[in-house]
């Protein structure tokens, strides 16, 4: 954990009383992405998992679709560069490049969704069910996961599971970028989406949502809360969206089919 944090002298001030302590607050670190020589956008990120976070945002983004189309993947990290090489040249022309929304996150944070992916993305097809219990045990597994976040308060955490176990979990200063390390991770190492839950730590808001959407995963819980877009948009598109699971209580905000007693 240590080249994720960085000890600073700060002073504390509680009631009447002064003190200057030591303090561990999460590092930032501008990443930029280069897909075959085209500078694609800077993120703001966590210092690790860097390969799985540009491989993630090209993945999350439709700019790759499956690892087979990389060629190379070059991290550069005293330069806060990483460089992915694909075999096949894509179209990056500016004018469908760059339609974009702000994201809701805040900030700077660039996210290259338009309108049409809601229309493009298909209904999320599974039956698969999960119990209350499975749920809670696999979110309690989840917070016990997050060091960074519980040295600092400053960071995000994403998980892509079974009903059993964590199968990739990650850390970011940004919920995006945690979501995106657990997709690049999934996609360089052929672990399926199919049939997965999502865990993260942050709002469940539109952006998020469609990301999940486009990998086909029918379950998203979060211990934070939804946004009604995302919500409108798991009913559209069968994926059961749970929030707010908080100990032993969670809200179940669509297609609670799937989640049994």
């Amino acid at each position: 954990m240590a080249d994720e944090v960085e000890k600073l002298l700060v002073r504390r001030v509680s009631g009447e009383r002064k003190d200057e302590i030591e303090d561990i607050v999460a590092k930032e670190f501008p990443l930029t992405i280069i897909l075959n020589d085209q500078e694609l956008v800077t993120l703001f990120c966590s210092p690790m998992n860097l390969k799985s976070l540009a491989v993630g945002f090209l993945f999350s983004e439709g700019l790759i679709g499956s690892k087979d189309e990389i060629r190379e993947i070059m991290l550069e990290e005293q330069k806060g560069i990483v460089r992915v090489e694909t075999k096949e040249e894509k179209d990056l022309a500016p004018k469908s490049l760059f339609k974009r929304f702000i994201a809701s996150g805040g900030g700077k944070g660039t996210y290259l969704y338009s309108a049409a992916d809601t229309q493009a993305t298909m209904k999320v097809r599974s039956e698969i069910k999960i119990s209350s219990q499975e749920i809670f045990a696999l979110v309690k597994e989840f917070q016990q996961r997050s060091q960074v976040y519980k040295a600092t308060g400053g960071t995000h955490s994403a998980a892509l599971a079974d009903k059993n176990h964590l199968l990739i979990f990650a850390e970011d200063i940004g919920r995006h970028n945690a979501i995106d390390k657990v997709f690049g991770e999934g996609l360089l190492r052929d672990i399926s989406t199919d049939n997965r839950l999502v865990i993260t730590s942050g709002r469940i808001s539109s952006e998020i949502l469609l990301k999940v959407a486009k990998r086909n995963i029918p379950i998203i819980i979060s211990k934070s809360a939804p946004t009604n877009l995302g919500v409108r948009l798991a009913k559209e598109l069968n994926i059961t969206l749970i929030g707010f699971v908080r100990g032993r209580r969670m809200n179940i905000y669509s297609e609670g089919w799937r989640v049994e007693s």
